[in-house]
Order: structure tokens, then sequence, then C-alpha cells
């Protein structure tokens, strides 16, 4: 039988992670943690990561993989990812894909290849050096002699980006618009029933946004940071820069007050959930769940496991 997967996805606080459990429930799944944030250890309450009550009993892969101060990518996720669903697969399971990640999500299902980094950090600070000392214009000149069509794209202040280009050309010696050409020409990794979340009315979204970060600051938000800070874990890391960490971290580093903190982390958490449905919103086979109010997980379970079994043949 085709191997095809599950996802639920959508903005955060829409009740994706209680949707998985019920739908393995039901449909003989383990859920696979689509959310480049809770990869890490000790980082729990401010990336909302499901708890063991909440699991239910039902596996869940990808979480707790790294340590908050390690250099973690798209490419290690899908790498590990991928291997996470050949087992579930294996074992006469369905790998549920369960976050907000977009990247992570459609990086696995596309079966894209992510351009070879090397792994050589001192390349990477040489070039971000080159571009400091001769400047934005003249580092996309350079870029443009080997990659005319990717530096037409990009800004001159897009440092990060324009590296980057520069980068795969150094390391591959192929440039990146044709890696990005050869890598969307390959065929999906697996098919799949994808599913999006949200609120009829965007502002259900944001109550429901700004009450989640309230319970975190309740649950323990400044005392799990703190520990972090205290375990040695540098407020510059990548890490920290999650939303909810970086505001938490400022006020303890006595930068702003714990009022200010909590409103920008709820004012972050908004801007990032407008982003995450202009993400989805791309992609016409996204089927959505609009919750009218209060979220029926029970209702929503009934409908996907439909879509599911139709989607099968079944």
């Amino acid at each position: 039988m085709e191997h095809r997967v599950l996802v639920i996805t959508g903005p955060t606080a829409t009740g994706k992670s209680a949707l998985g459990v019920a739908l393995a429930q039901a449909l003989g799944g383990e859920v696979l943690s689509a959310d480049s944030m809770q990869v890490y250890r000790g980082m729990d309450i401010g990336t909302a990561k499901v708890t063991a009550e909440e699991m239910r009993g039902v596996p869940h892969h990808l979480l707790d993989i790294a340590a908050p101060d390690e250099a973690f990518s798209a490419a290690r996720w899908v790498e590990a990812a991928a291997a996470a669903a050949e087992d579930v697969f294996a074992r006469g399971r369905l790998p549920i894909l369960v976050g907000g990640t977009g990247l992570y999500i459609d990086s696995l299902l596309s079966g894209r290849e992510f351009a070879g980094r090397g792994d050589d950090g001192a390349l990477r600070r040489a070039l971000s050096e080159e571009y400091d000392r001769i400047g934005g214009a003249a580092f996309r000149e350079r870029l443009a002699s080997v990659d005319p069509e990717r530096a037409a794209l990009l800004h001159p202040a897009d440092k990060k980006r324009l590296v980057r280009a520069m980068e795969v050309w150094r390391v591959t010696g192929e440039t990146i618009t044709a890696h990005d050409a050869r890598t969307r020409a390959l065929p999906p990794r697996w098919p799949s029933l994808r599913v999006a979340l949200t609120y009829a009315d965007r502002a259900d979204l944001y109550r429901r946004i700004d009450a989640r970060v309230e319970e975190m600051v309740r649950a323990g938000l400044f005392e799990e940071t703190q520990r972090l800070l205290d375990a040695g874990l540098s407020p510059d890391s990548t890490a920290m820069q999650a939303i909810g960490y970086k505001e938490t971290a400022d006020c303890l580093l006595g930068r702003c007050s714990r009022g200010e903190a909590v409103a920008a982390i709820q004012q972050a958490s908004r801007r990032y959930a407008k982003r995450q449905l202009t993400w989805l919103r791309r992609d016409g086979d996204v089927r959505w769940i609009a919750w009218e109010g209060t979220p029926d997980i029970a209702a929503a379970a009934a409908q996907v496991t439909a879509w599911w079994r139709e989607a099968r043949g079944a």
C-alpha cells in the first residue's frame, strides 16, 4: 500500500496538538512534531510542548532532540523526520505531522534537497567578513558573476542570503538558483493530506494567543528562561531568539519590565500567526478547519478522519 502522511498545521494556539493526538488514536498513528523550537531540550513552557499527560499514550517523535546551544537547521530536522516517518511506516502505523513550522513541513513532503553547507563555519565567517569589508553592493556584484539570477533577486542589505548563495557556490560548485530549480523538479517524498486549523474570526485567534501567553507565564516561563540562562545559554543563541524566550530574557537582564515583556511576547506571537497564515494560504491543496469560537476537537477529528478515508479510497 502507498505510504501517505497526514499533516495537522496552522498558526499558534489553534489546537493542533490536541487534534493530532485524537487522530493518532483514531487512525493508529504516531505524532511527528513539526515545530522548529520543540526540538530543544529544556524549552518546554515557551514552546507549548505537549506534556506526557496530553500525549494520552500516543508516541511523539522529534521532541527534545537537540541541546539549546546547538545550531539546528531545517536540513537536520528533515533528515531526522524522514527517518522517523519511515520507522513509523515500517511498523504499520501512520505518521501524523503536527506543527506550525511551514518550511520544515514543506521541505519534508517535497523531498527537497538542501544545498550543501560543507559544515565549514570558517568559510561562512570569511564570506561574512568579506561582505562587511567591501559592502553589500560590491558583494552582490561578485555573486552576480556566478549566479546572476539569485543576485538579481536579493537586496544589497540582505547579507544573510547573499552570503548563503556565495557559500553554496563555493562549497558545491552549483549555484543556489540551479540547485533550487533541480530540487523543485523532484517528485514528492510522499503524498499527503494537509489540514490547517484557524479561527473564523481573526480576533478570536488573537485573544487565544494572548491568553496562551498568560498561561505560559503562570506555568513558569520566566523561571524556565532563568534556568536556561543560569545553565550558561547565551541570550544571543539561536534557541533564545524564539518568541517568548527572547522577550523574557530581556526582562530578566533588566532591559524591560515584566509587563512589557509579556506584551511583547503577545504582539510577536500575533505577528507570527499572521505570517503562518500567509504561508499556508499559498497552498491550494490545504483543507481548512476554521473554529467558530471554541475549538471542537471531536468534530474536527471526525471530519479529518472522513477526509483521510476519502483520500485513501476507503
